[in-house]
């Protein structure tokens, strides 16, 4: 399992223009808040879909790094997202993931995302996981070749 420090330091590495920060994790779930600046916008003073969705995506990545470690080459193999209402443009919005199923090699969570203060969400998700195979306890990462039916 990796902490919550731990995440967000992997996170600032590895997306350095990122503007999102994990706020909770553990228990099968995490919390993710982004910032909403100007190039999140989108016509109509709303926050725009592919916004949502990186958030959304940011909150089930970091679920299963509290979950399992950090395995950077997790990937995501589906995203549906509803549209519930107008996300407030001058909000952060708040990702709150829940796993529901971790296997060995997909994890699957339910996401709900709201403007920061705002009982009701704006956005609910689910998404698929693909987590990649680990080598024997011998050592650690990925076996070479092992990706190339996801590329």
């Amino acid at each position: 399992m990796a902490t919550l420090d731990e995440i967000n330091a992997f996170l600032a590495s590895e997306f350095p223009h990122a503007r999102h920060m994990v706020t909770h994790v553990g228990n099968g779930g995490a919390t993710v808040v982004h910032e909403i600046g100007p190039e999140d916008l989108r016509p109509g003073g709303t926050v725009s879909g592919p916004t949502l969705m990186a958030v959304a995506d940011v909150a089930l990545y970091a679920a299963i790094f509290g979950a399992i470690g950090i395995v950077p080459l997790a990937v995501t193999t589906s995203l549906t997202i509803n549209f519930l209402r107008k996300p407030a443009a001058d909000r952060r919005v708040v990702g709150e993931c829940k796993l529901l199923k971790l296997g060995k090699v997909l994890a699957i969570g339910d996401v709900l995302l709201y403007s920061e203060g705002v009982a009701e969400p704006v956005a609910h998700v689910v998404a698929t996981y693909s987590i990649p195979p680990r080598q024997s306890s011998t050592g650690g990462g990925i076996r070479p070749g092992s990706l190339k039916s996801m590329t």
